[in-house]
């Protein structure tokens, strides 16, 4: 297979699947195994990617681009069809394919109605991610933006719990307010670099250079934050996201923290501070302030939660908080702790909210208050419950505390008071997840609850992610090889 074929099949396979259940309506159980097989496949052609680091896509390729596409699309416009893979894309492409398994398998049993359609929506939205985190077009990066957020709607509003219409339409509206601000963005960026140039393009590699002035650089890059910041999220445009976890359904949830998060932070990345690095300078400040307060805000929020999906989705916003002062720092280490940390964040998120979802398909009830005694009555599910619970809390010899320590070590010197302020942040989720492991696990049965320990699918979940939390967090430095030219390129005389 060649390079160009391998783009094309990991954006377009998982739509072609979409299409095939289609047809596939009344045969649920075959709906099932194909969507499967295809997301199989699909993490299949992702981890084949990793052979082709050391391979040259093209003379034509931007540096450090190791797979690479450009064909002329809509050439009147100056729109094409561009995309590539380098060591940050390749990373989260692979996190792609492997949560969307994941939630395709904690959706086994659960979804039980309009079961085709399900994992239609679930392979529709893996096209969509694929496709942002592999585009290297505004126009066709804005598609595939769009793309990943139609299915998520729908999830939510047909298969979610509870507030689940009105939680559908909170993450709709956000987020469309959000791809507006982006859209009017890109179309000042495509005039103004086409009046200076007389090429009009949508291409990240042409637009990159294009001189703002300097408002009207501010005001094109702070519509951009704020659209990515919806999707971070970054307090305070962080509202949508407990209220869609909690009553999303699990597979939901999965790939609302698993994924769709991450894509604010890669847009950030790829596109916002390449395009505008002096209006992203000015910013900064305010930048790490609203990260550093979203650590420490979501953090003290998740000690009154009863209802633990919501627990974890207020420890999601935490988290991705020390993302946001990775990238708002922009020095090498603290962008590769940031970029690690999304990976981290990806593997430990995914594995509480499915726990949480087994929990809830044993006992119907997802408070804190309601359990007890788990350890001596299903052994082996509470033993991943204390490791994730453990990972996310930040225990070193697991992911999650090398992503924060390299932050923080990254941030100190650009901003000490921050970095400083965020430390609290390290301390504060230990306590409410140690309180969580006690209630759950350790303190007294309060109530007489059906509960059967983890079945084979449900092991064979857990133990994929356990394995890639305790592998980065003892052996980092392969994937902080992967990311070491694309980081230094990205970086390359930031302070």
């Amino acid at each position: 297979m060649n390079q160009t074929a391998l783009l094309t099949l990991l954006l377009f396979l998982p739509l072609a699947g979409a299409f095939l259940l289609l047809f596939l309506r009344e045969r649920e159980r075959l709906a099932r195994i194909i969507a499967l097989a295809i997301g199989l496949v699909e993490t299949l052609l992702c981890c084949g990617a990793l052979l082709c680091q050391d391979n040259l896509s093209s003379t034509a390729a931007p540096k450090g681009f190791f797979l690479f596409e450009d064909i002329p699309w809509i050439e009147t416009l100056g729109i094409r069809y561009t995309v590539g893979m380098d060591g940050i894309s390749l990373l989260l492409v692979i996190l792609t394919a492997l949560v969307t398994v994941i939630a395709m398998l904690v959706s086994w049993r659960s979804i039980t109605e309009r079961v085709a359609m399900h994992y239609l929506l679930l392979l529709a939205m893996e096209s969509g991610i694929m496709g942002v985190f592999l585009s290297l077009d505004l126009f066709l990066f804005y598609l595939f933006w769009e793309l990943m957020l139609i299915p998520m709607f729908f999830l939510i509003g047909i298969w979610g719990h509870g507030r689940n219409t009105y939680s559908a339409i909170k993450f709709f509206l956000y987020t469309l307010v959000g791809s507006l601000l982006m859209l009017l963005a890109i179309i000042g960026i495509y005039l103004i670099h086409g009046s200076q140039s007389g090429s009009y393009s949508f291409g990240l590699a042409a637009l990159t250079g294009t001189t703002f002035s300097p408002a009207a650089g501010l005001w094109l890059y702070t519509a951009f934050l704020l659209a990515f910041a919806v999707k971070f999220p970054i307090v305070p445009l962080h509202t949508w996201l407990p209220d869609a976890h909690t009553d999303a359904p699990t597979a939901g949830s999965v790939i609302l923290a698993g994924l769709l998060l991450k894509t604010g932070a890669y847009g950030l990345i790829r596109f916002g501070y390449p395009l505008f690095p002096e209006a992203a300078r000015t910013l900064t400040p305010l930048v790490i302030t609203l990260a550093v307060a979203g650590i420490i805000y979501a953090s003290w929020i998740a000690f009154a939660q009863k209802d633990m999906k919501r627990l974890v989705a207020y420890s999601s916003v935490g988290h991705m908080g020390f993302v946001a002062l990775g990238i708002a720092v922009w020095t090498p280490v603290a962008l590769s702790g940031a970029l690690l940390q999304m990976v981290n964040h990806g593997l430990t998120t995914t594995a509480l909210f499915a726990l949480v979802g087994m929990l809830d398909e044993r006992a119907h009830t997802r408070q804190i208050e309601d359990y007890g005694g788990l350890w001596s009555k299903i052994p082996l599910f509470s033993a991943f419950f204390l490791l994730f619970a453990m990972a996310s809390a930040g225990l070193p010899g697991l992911n999650n505390f090398v992503g924060e320590f390299l932050i923080l070590t990254g941030s100190f010197k650009f901003a000490p008071v921050g970095t400083i302020l965020a430390f609290i942040g390290v301390i504060l989720p230990l306590v409410y997840t140690v309180r969580l492991i006690q209630e759950v696990l350790f303190q007294e049965e309060r109530r007489p609850l059906p509960m059967a320990d983890i079945n084979l699918r449900e092991l064979s979940i857990l133990v994929c992610l356990a394995l890639g939390d305790i592998y980065i967090g003892v052996h980092p430095a392969p994937l902080l090889e992967i990311l070491k030219m694309p980081v230094a390129l990205l970086t390359g005389g930031a302070p």
